[in-house]
């Protein structure tokens, strides 16, 4: 059936995913109060490759422990909820930044992060 090997890679995915957009939440807050409020770390945090790089990792990761997770358990509603997010995240990138950036990337990001939750919880 599905090798234990296989299935632990998956779960490491999962779990990388929630890392990942727990790391791009805080990145979206950290950025707005930071460069809003105080004026600092703008080239860094508002660098638009930061963004690139971010969803390109969230694309990888999303789409193999996503992918794995639909072959192991069979539910397409993780992966869905996923690449919806993956969507807002990306659309996030066409807009502005602050908040018109933050209204597209937060849901997007919670919405993955769900995903991978959700993943986790139907294949164990």
């Amino acid at each position: 059936m599905f090798a234990p090997t296989l299935a632990l890679i998956r779960a490491r995915l999962d779990r990388l995913g929630v890392a990942l957009s727990a790391l791009c939440l805080i990145h979206c807050v950290s950025g707005v109060v930071l460069v809003g409020l105080l004026g600092i770390g703008g080239g860094l945090l508002l660098d638009p490759r930061v963004h690139e790089y971010g969803l390109a990792a969230a694309i990888a990761i999303g789409a193999l422990g996503l992918g794995f997770g639909l072959a192991r358990h069979g539910r397409r509603e993780p992966l869905i909820m996923g690449c919806v997010g993956l969507v807002l995240m990306a659309m996030g990138l066409a807009v502005p930044h602050g908040l018109p950036e933050m209204a597209m990337t937060i849901p997007g990001v919670i919405l993955l992060a769900f995903a991978h939750i959700r993943n986790l919880r139907h294949a164990a």
